[in-house]
């Protein structure tokens, strides 16, 4: 079965550049007649996305985006992370008569709701793997962004924290307090943001043990099962950075029912800022809620088809000292 001719043919076909495509198929202004017509006769010839395009081509809108999040709904509504994205997107959004529809990833339905005509664009969060959602709403002429690095790559904009550097920054606060049986708690494999926090607590280790590595699923239960296997492995263990404020909460009691004082036998540093815990969690914080306001912000401008936006957008990270190490 041969693939479904993309935007970028039909950018070839019109002459015109991709981000004047999505203009005219989004029914924004300020696109010549010249401009317009020619994709009109290119979305014709390569029967190009026939409703969705037609009804762009048509001037209609749905005044509506898609927040997508390729996660269980138990997950979604237990996970403070998503919480405070979600605050971000209403952020943007005010002042907007653009609607927020949220949905959980069910690959073959939600692809087929969101190329249907039903939303302007689609925010695209928590993605495993190579999960081919992005690929086909791009090649589907829908304006999309994704929440996080895409494993996969391609040409799909993002918006993404700085884990690489936030690890490092941990994991060198931690060598800083002397300690040196260090582990980590990481976040899943198939995930950019798991490996992008694990590469920066390798780096840090450059030249020391790096085999101390449990991998958790971003939950509590996660956390403490892998806590509970790095103690096993080394029970002399003085330190562990883990992937995710949530994990922590988990890898915590573990260590306090094994009757490891926190931090002065294992020193504790999560990733998040967005859970309390006992004691205090030092933690990298990254602002959740600013990552929704600009993944909003993103998506809307390439709705409104504006020139020369960035493809992908990195915001940094801070380190926040506090009593678990």
């Amino acid at each position: 079965m041969s693939r479904r001719p993309g935007i970028d043919e039909v950018a070839r076909l019109a002459g015109v550049s991709k981000s004047t495509v999505s203009r005219v198929l989004n029914g924004a202004p300020h696109v010549s007649t010249r401009a317009r017509e020619a994709v009109r006769r290119a979305v014709i010839q390569l029967d190009y996305t026939p409703n969705h395009a037609a009804r762009s081509l048509a001037g209609h809108r749905a005044n509506a985006i898609a927040l997508v999040v390729s996660e269980p709904s138990g997950r979604v509504l237990a996970d403070p992370f998503f919480a405070g994205v979600m605050r971000g997107v209403h952020a943007e959004l005010a002042g907007h008569r653009t609607q927020l529809v949220l949905m959980m990833a069910q690959p073959g339905d939600v692809g087929s709701y969101l190329t249907g005509g039903h939303v302007d664009g689609a925010l695209v969060i928590s993605l495993h793997g190579h999960d081919p959602l992005l690929t086909l709403l791009h090649d589907n002429g829908l304006p999309v962004v994704a929440g996080g690095r895409p494993l996969a790559g391609g040409p799909v904009p993002y918006v993404d924290s700085d884990n690489f550097t936030g690890a490092i920054e941990a994991t060198q606060h931690l060598i800083s307090l002397g300690r040196k049986r260090i582990a980590t708690i990481a976040g899943p494999a198939d995930m950019a943001v798991g490996l992008d926090r694990l590469s920066g607590w390798r780096r840090a280790m450059s030249g020391q043990r790096t085999d101390l590595v449990a991998y958790g699923d971003f939950t509590p239960e996660g956390g403490a099962s892998a806590m509970t296997s790095l103690l096993t492995r080394e029970p002399l263990l003085d330190a562990v950075f883990v992937a995710a404020d949530i994990m922590a909460l988990g890898a915590l009691q573990v260590l306090h029912a094994r009757g490891h004082r926190v931090p002065d036998d294992v020193a504790v540093v999560g990733f998040d800022d967005s859970v309390p815990a006992v004691p205090p969690l030092t933690t990298v914080k990254q602002d959740v809620e600013r990552f929704g306001r600009m993944l909003t912000w993103r998506l809307l401008a390439e709705i409104e088809g504006e020139e020369g936006l960035p493809p992908s957008v990195l915001l940094p990270t801070s380190l926040v000292v506090r009593t678990s190490a």
